[in-house]
């Protein structure tokens, strides 16, 4: 935005209560910890190798670039990329693709540095090892001109490009009444935008047919989602992908959390999993099977706080924290807005100049009298994400862990050679936290640890090895510490001698029953498949199986799951955990009651629902109660007709207004009510509702 199934080889049922899960948790996957390991710090991390959360992509570190961004093809650019393993840069700029012609490089309206074409850029991509993501315009260009330029970029000149997004924030263009990104389209309607990238895409991929194609969505819980404009029938998100899910690879989405200051900002990448996961949602209501193959980006990211904070320490630790949260969430690539932008407002953070520069590095610009450092000089968000390229390569598996602290948090790897990757970040502006470490599914070996550390003081990460042990790191203020342990030997992942076995997909979903099945493992002797629910850093056993499927039983209606599958080698060793796969069971088809639940209004921090009850029994209910939960910690219901609403934490109970108390047998009447509500970050539909304690079929 700124210009800136229960096969026959089922041999182990659902653990289905606290104290049976936690026994199988126990036997099967035991807590490793060096015995001379006692608990001596303020916060405990615990990380759990076994519970994997995906693969690191060669893409998974992006940064953009732009087109008048006269340093953007500079040596000591691509040196700066290399160093943090940066994978992605995006071009030709945010809002300037929408005015950007690709065959002659100008951008009516807009200003064109010199030496930055296409070729040049290209030349800076494969300097550096990345890829590009290449967004075509949509604003002022038109489907013919974006195959041209695949044709150019992939046939003519065999650079490979592989993503290409059709237009940047489309939404922007002034159909919800805020119109920044330009679009000469008469129609500007979300239903105009999805015709168009049906467009887009089978005119690109008529020339190329394995280039990816992405479409535009709005973020849940942020401006604009859920709002409805005048004449449509739905908002942004829900009116494209009812389009084109099955046209597009993946879905752009972009993210500033705008708070007020750094500290804001770190906060608020709590409520990224939530808003990635009503995504992730959205795929597979509208695409189905095919969401499995269809990818989310966040192709722009920054913390853009209020007062400051965009090129000192605060939004160094975002960045770090932010990047790696959304790609342990199901995103691919996460491209920090941008590699220069420009000085704004100048202040002072934690004794820190900061420049008011979305950049990551400096463009070497003034602002009244201060003026930055010398171009290309990294500010802190260029550190944050170079501590992310100490942390992981691509082919590494990002792995659970979770802190005990509030001030502390953590992100971990099973890297490709058995060793483990464990980034420790202190949120804290002013106190030291002292750390243990404690790990499951992985044993430590004697070695001391390799340490990055990048804290104040620091020019950089820095090698700070003997600083930190396999058990215990103290963190300094404002850091980030990067340990990479080395495994025991004979012991851990790298030594089963079964490979890892292919992501897991559901064959059927019913109230309480889930079907799945995966490839089998390309490698390796299996002795048979194990089924793992993530429960934060702890996992559950819920079935195995000596084939390539298994149902899983017992299992509550409208629940979300996480689960992995892991093989079991013939001595007992387990793989590392495939990718994950998140789902959640159905209610039941033979209730005696349903509820549909509408949103019918949004304006991305709050919204209206609307609820219609039936009672599909054969008994006259004369007075009733529905609960359900909210799927969220932000959401809350507010003001209330035709019932009375009551909320406690997550849990709602309504109870019936005066004049629709009766609920006739057989359906032969139903009741509505509805609420605004407020949403602090996603939004997603509550999944189960009980009427009078019983469970309802949920009606979408």
């Amino acid at each position: 935005m700124p210009f800136r199934s229960r096969p026959d080889g089922l041999r182990r049922p659902l653990a289905v209560t606290a104290a049976a899960a936690l026994a199988v948790v126990a036997a099967a996957l035991p807590l490793s910890v060096p015995a001379e390991a006692a608990a001596t710090g303020d916060t405990t991390v615990t990380v759990n190798a076994n519970a994997g959360l995906g693969t690191v992509g060669p893409a998974a570190l992006g940064a953009n670039t732009a087109i008048w961004d006269s340093s953007m093809n500079d040596p000591q650019v691509v040196s700066l990329y290399k160093a943090a393993g940066i994978g992605a840069l995006r071009y030709p700029g945010g809002s300037y693709s929408d005015i950007y012609h690709w065959v002659d490089n100008t951008a009516p309206g807009g200003y064109v540095a010199p030496g930055t074409g296409f070729d040049a850029f290209m030349g800076t991509v494969q300097a550096s090892g990345a890829q590009p993501i290449l967004i075509a315009n949509y604003g002022s260009g038109t489907a013919q001109e974006a195959a041209d330029w695949v044709r150019y970029a992939n046939v003519t000149k065999g650079y490979g490009a592989k993503y290409w997004e059709i237009g940047n924030e489309i939404y922007g263009n002034g159909v919800y009444g805020s119109g920044w990104e330009n679009d000469v389209h008469a129609d500007k309607t979300p239903d105009q935008y999805a015709r168009e990238v049906k467009a887009y895409a089978a005119a690109m991929k008529a020339v190329d047919p394995t280039v990816k194609i992405g479409a535009v969505l709005t973020m849940p819980g942020n401006w604009p989602d859920g709002i409805v404009a005048a004449g449509d029938t739905g908002d942004w998100n829900h009116t494209v992908l009812a389009a084109v899910a099955h046209d597009v690879d993946f879905v752009s989405v972009h993210w500033y959390p705008n708070t007020g200051n750094g500290d804001q900002s770190l906060a608020a990448v709590q409520q990224l999993p939530g808003e990635l996961r009503q995504v992730r949602a959205l795929l597979d209501q509208y695409a189905g099977a095919d969401s499995a193959r269809i990818g989310i980006a966040m192709t722009e990211v920054n913390s853009n706080s209020g007062s400051g904070a965009f090129t000192s320490r605060p939004n160094g630790l975002f960045a770090a924290e932010a990047v790696m949260t959304a790609l342990e969430n199901g995103v691919f690539t996460v491209d920090w807005w941008d590699t220069h932008n420009g000085a704004g407002a100048v202040t002072t953070v934690g004794g820190e100049t900061d420049y008011g520069d979305m950049g990551m590095l400096s463009n070497g610009s003034c602002s009244g009298s201060v003026c930055e450092p010398a171009v290309n000089t990294p500010f802190a968000p260029y550190w944050g994400i170079r501590t992310l390229g100490a942390l992981s390569d691509p082919g590494d598996t990002m792995v659970a862990s979770g802190s005990s602290g509030p001030e502390v948090s953590s992100h971990a790897v099973l890297r490709a050679d058995g060793g483990l990757g464990l980034l420790l970040l202190n949120k804290s502006s002013s106190a030291t936290h002292t750390v243990d470490l404690r790990y499951l599914g992985f044993t430590a070996g004697s070695a001391a640890p390799a340490v990055q550390r990048w804290a104040p003081g620091d020019d950089g990460p820095v090698d700070a090895t003997g600083t930190a042990t396999a058990t215990s790191a103290t963190l300094a203020p404002y850091s980030v510490t990067v340990l990479t342990l080395h495994p025991k030997a004979g012991t851990g992942p790298s030594a089963a001698t079964a490979g890892t076995p292919g992501a897991p997909r559901t064959t059927s979903v019913g109230a309480n029953t889930v079907a799945l099945s995966w490839p089998a493992a390309t490698t390796g002797s299996v002795d048979r498949y194990e089924v793992y629910e993530q429960l934060g850093t702890t996992v559950q056993l819920l079935g195995s199986s000596t084939g390539t499927s298994a149902t899983l039983h017992n299992l509550p209606p409208g629940s979300r799951h996480t689960v992995n599958v892991l093989a079991r080698d013939q001595a007992g060793r387990l793989s590392r955990p495939s990718e994950p796969l998140t789902f959640t069971t159905g209610t039941p088809a033979d209730s005696t009651c349903t509820v549909s639940y509408q949103v019918t209004a949004g304006w991305g921090n709050g919204f209206v629902a609307d609820v219609v009850v039936s009672n599909l029994g054969p008994a006259d209910i004369n007075g009733w109660t529905l609960d359900f939960d909210w799927p969220s910690t932000g959401q809350s219901a507010g003001s209330w007709w035709n019932a009375v609403v009551a909320g406690e934490g997550q849990h709602v109970r309504v109870t019936n207004g005066d004049q629709n108390a009766r609920l006739a047998p057989n359906g032969g009447n139903s009741v509505d009510f509805g609420f605004v509500g407020g949403n602090n970050g996603a939004n997603p539909s509550p999944t189960v509702f009980r009427l009078n304690g019983t469970v309802c079929r949920t009606v979408l």
